[in-house]
């Protein structure tokens, strides 16, 4: 546990942070936020919760004094360490956010400089920057100390390391103040409690003040001290979705549209090959569902990015239809490329910031001209009510939405171009039950009615077994076991798997 923050260096039980009565309005005047209140103090976590679009993550930034471009605040106070930082001069604002008060938002990789490796982007930050001190951060936060992963830069890390790597950046600065927007989406069952410790004694031994964003209750339920529960401040539409479906996915038979045989894939660090897929195998006919599992860095994701060609294999083959796709995406055909469509773990990296959300969506229908130019407007407005967005949403940026709807307007955006296979990382991840609910329900008749083969990579371990036909487990880019998920869920035949299994946090 850190030894690297000196003892009780704050006061116990002193409030350092209180919001009261917040209103924060976007450009336009739409509400972000209304009336939102928080207080919290030293040496206890404090959960903030809600349904998806409630305000969470405004409220959070709201306390780090980083909005949206455009938004403001129209009622309300916030004090932080004694200053509002809303009043605060630009170079006291920036002192008080590398010293005191840190903030790791919901998409961490995004925010990680792809040209710098791992100790750099700690020792960027670091009060410490000794290699003891970088070495035991890493350590904390649970990644590998006795590899190269220090000496990579974020791509070549799976989503999980890059959101553990933003929070080691996070602690680097030993703050008083910590917010954190949803820390343990994408994380294994095993690494998202081991977080939860570290958090519980962060806060406990070193008196730091902790506030998250989560939809996990049971996490929260074991995690917080305090809870802040949001309501919904916009009428959503709900996904036009069957009440009711077959409590397991039932596989579908047919030959394969989707074929992998023997793909491996490698990154290159000082000129050496790593290798991090080795020899994967695995067939997915139209209408099926494939269940990808897998601890955190086991290479599930980049899997699926070699897959659809955003990641060069180094041998095997993956073929659509029966006929060898190339090892990149650039040099697929057009009509190859839409029928295979990823929805990646963080949507702010792949949705254009200068488009609206209705421009991202409309962009596939043109492009592969799915749908007659005189009815794309009105297609997008029945993809976003698909994925429980209003109509309204198709004006806004992807900076104006919260983590879960950028997600969701991910899903219509790679619904638009009606693919035959869809790659799913961590799509519900984001999303409160009842939406993510909704959305796989989506999906899934979106299977049945369309044929649509359902790739779905996921730490929710419920989640694949009520919703996949077939399951692949990868232990260090190995696949491990590969068979019916209702088989492998009850009689595992690889240490793998167990232990994902043994992870798995009881119900709620």
């Amino acid at each position: 546990m850190p030894r690297w923050y000196a003892d009780q260096q704050t006061p116990e039980d002193e409030t350092v942070v209180r919001v009261d009565g917040l209103t924060i309005t976007g450009p336009d005047g739409r509400l972000l936020l209304e009336n939102g209140g928080l207080a919290l103090r030293t040496g206890r976590v404090t959960a903030l919760t809600g349904p998806s679009g409630c305000g969470k993550t405004t409220l959070l930034r709201a306390v780090a004094g980083v909005l949206p471009p455009g938004a403001a605040r129209t009622a309300g106070t916030v004090d932080v360490l004694g200053s509002d930082p809303f009043a605060l001069p630009d170079a006291e604002l920036r002192a008080l956010r590398r010293h005191r008060l840190a903030y790791v938002g919901q998409d961490p990789g995004s925010g990680l400089n792809p040209r710098m490796k791992v100790r750099r982007l700690l020792a960027e930050v670091a009060v410490d920057r000794g290699p003891e001190a970088l070495t035991a951060l890493l350590d904390e936060v649970r990644l590998p100390t006795d590899g190269d992963l220090a000496d990579r830069r974020p791509g070549g890390l799976s989503g999980g390391q890059q959101r553990r790597v933003a929070l080691a950046r996070a602690l680097a600065r030993r703050p008083t103040v910590l917010l954190l927007d949803e820390p343990t989406a994408g994380l294994d069952a095993h690494v998202r409690d081991e977080i939860g410790e570290l958090l519980r004694h962060l806060a406990e031994r070193h008196h730091i003040a902790i506030a998250l964003s989560c939809h996990d209750a049971g996490l929260v339920r074991r995690l917080a001290d305090d809870v802040v529960e949001l309501r919904p401040r916009l009428t959503t539409s709900p996904a036009a979705v069957p009440a009711a479906r077959s409590a397991e996915a039932a596989p579908a038979d047919g030959p394969a549209v989707l074929s992998v045989t023997g793909l491996t894939a490698a990154f290159t660090h000082r000129g050496r090959r790593i290798p991090a897929l080795h020899g994967i195998d695995f067939a997915l006919p139209a209408g099926g569902s494939l269940g990808v599992v897998g601890a955190s860095g086991s290479g599930k994701t980049t899997l699926m990015r070699t897959v659809v060609g955003l990641h060069r294999a180094t041998g095997g083959t993956v073929a659509l239809d029966g006929t060898a796709l190339h090892v990149t995406a650039t040099r697929r055909s057009r009509e190859q490329r839409r029928r295979v469509q990823l929805i990646p773990q963080n949507p702010l990296g792949t949705l254009n910031p200068s488009r609206t959300v209705g421009a991202a969506i409309r962009r596939p229908l043109a492009l592969h001209d799915r749908t007659p130019r005189a009815q794309r407007d009105e297609r997008v407005l029945e993809l976003l009510d698909h994925v429980g967005l209003p109509a309204d949403f198709a004006t806004r940026y992807p900076h104006e939405l919260s983590g879960g709807q950028r997600q969701r307007a991910s899903i219509a955006r790679a619904l638009a171009a009606e693919p035959d296979v869809l790659v799913c990382d961590e799509v519900t991840s984001a999303l409160d039950a009842d939406t993510a609910e909704a959305v796989m329900n989506l999906l899934d008749d979106l299977r049945t009615k369309r044929n649509l083969a359902l790739v779905l990579i996921s730490h929710d371990l419920r989640l694949v077994a009520d919703r996949t036909a077939t399951l692949l487990v990868l232990a260090e880019g190995h696949a491990v076991e590969h068979g019916p998920t209702s088989r492998l869920f009850s009689r595992p035949t690889h240490a793998a798997t167990a232990a994902l299994l043994g992870a798995m946090a009881p119900a709620d």
